[in-house]
């Protein structure tokens, strides 16, 4: 009774667990299918998310399961940073997106929030210890989402923070290879763990 109305948007969110495909969704059909309904519904449509203050989270939680976001500023520098994240999410099957490629809310920071919400995967730049982007990683951590950390100086990653792996890279030619490497064996590695636990269907 607690379950809210189930809309395609939110059907969407977790179609993977209900084996429902993307064309299924154009069309009107039967279909059987054979997954755990229940199972599928609990672990996807419990409500009671405590809302923030300042920002908005859906309520139910909906993760795109296909989505990696990336946290970095917004410096040319970066670009072929998120270009070399956007290779690996795509390598194994994700899509890859920052802030500044969607227009969703009216404030910037809503638009963020939403992005790391409703992704699977957060890969944060932690060079020059920029604080938007801690700030970011707070949320990410808050919600739950999966976090990796990147930097290219070890010593930006803060105190808090050090006792968590990460990544560290060069930026160059060499070292966005090896970091496009290792962020795909990362990324499969968080695959494989929320398959085996059940986050999500394989």
């Amino acid at each position: 009774m607690d379950f809210p109305s189930l809309t395609n948007q939110i059907l969407k969110g977790f179609a993977s667990d209900l084996d429902i495909e993307k064309f299924e969704f154009a069309r009107t059909h039967w279909a059987i299918k054979e997954v755990d309904l229940y199972k599928a519904l609990y672990r996807n449509m419990q409500p009671r998310r405590l809302q923030p203050e300042v920002l908005h989270i859906s309520d139910p939680e909906i993760i795109d399961r296909d989505q990696v976001s990336a946290m970095m500023p917004f410096e040319p520098r970066f670009n072929s940073v998120y270009s070399t994240i956007e290779n690996a999410a795509t390598a194994i099957g994700f899509r890859c997106n920052r802030a500044d490629n969607i227009w969703e809310h009216h404030a910037v920071i809503q638009d963020v929030v939403s992005l790391i919400d409703r992704s699977t995967i957060v890969v944060c730049d932690c060079t020059d210890r920029n604080p938007n982007v801690f700030y970011e990683i707070g949320i990410a951590h808050t919600l739950g989402r999966e976090v990796i950390l990147v930097t290219q100086h070890s010593e930006d990653i803060p105190f808090d923070l050090r006792h968590l792996r990460y990544v560290t890279y060069l930026n160059n030619t060499e070292g966005l290879h090896d970091l496009e490497e290792q962020l795909k064996k990362r990324m499969k590695n968080i695959t494989e763990t929320l398959e085996e636990v059940g986050s999500f269907a394989a």
